[in-house]
């Protein structure tokens, strides 16, 4: 395991595998991919935390189940994450304090490994950096139960098999419907921005 903490960061520092690796997940509209919409002057920054810590073994990732609410990604599955604050010094700042404020991990708790390519959401207008950290014992998550439903927590094994990787179609909060990729993870279904860092993350782990 150690192994495998030092190489991802090693890994993290040279060249990443960017949005070829991330459209592998993408959603597809009439044929059209993320990649084929447009920045806007408002874009938002965003920053999440890809989680790794030991547990019953092996490496494993906690993503998140969002409460139901107005926005987006109500009752989506997402990782720990938000929008930048004016006072947050950089968006690994923000992804630890979010994580923080919505699981209970101390950001100080938290090993920065580095991190993966930034990523366009077009349905919310975030642009959004993935950071991977590391934590040698298993959280005790705390969680804010306005924000968070349920805490999934995944085995990085689980998702490296290929049968967990489905299509379906999707209606989305727009009101149209869209055929996506998604990572079947218990009773959960992982898609969008969530499977396609995921998608990057676990390209560079299989080369380790």
């Amino acid at each position: 395991m150690d192994r495998i903490i030092k190489g991802l960061k090693v890994r993290l520092t040279a060249s990443l595998p960017g949005a070829a690796v991330q459209q592998k997940m993408a959603p597809v509209l009439k044929n059209i991919s993320q990649s084929n919409f447009t920045y806007f002057p408002e874009t938002r920054p965003g920053g999440v935390l890809v989680l790794l810590y030991p547990y019953n073994d092996e490496l494993h990732l906690p993503l998140m189940l969002r409460t139901e609410y107005s926005g987006t990604h109500s009752g989506q599955v997402s990782f720990p994450g938000g929008k930048k604050e004016d006072n947050d010094p950089d968006l690994i700042y923000t992804a630890l304090r979010e994580t923080s404020e919505e699981m209970g991990i101390p950001e100080k708790e938290v090993r920065v490994l580095g991190v993966l390519s930034e990523l366009f959401i077009a349905a919310s207008n975030f642009k959004v950096l993935p950071v991977v950290g590391y934590m040698s014992h298993r959280p005790d998550f705390r969680i804010d139960e306005r924000e968070v439903a349920e805490i999934i927590e995944v085995p990085v094994s689980l998702l490296l098999d290929p049968q967990v990787v489905k299509t379906k179609s999707f209606k989305v909060s727009a009101g149209f419907t869209i055929q996506a990729p998604y990572y079947a993870v218990k009773e959960h279904t992982v898609w969008g921005a969530t499977a396609m860092m995921l998608s990057e993350f676990l390209s560079i782990y299989k080369d380790l």
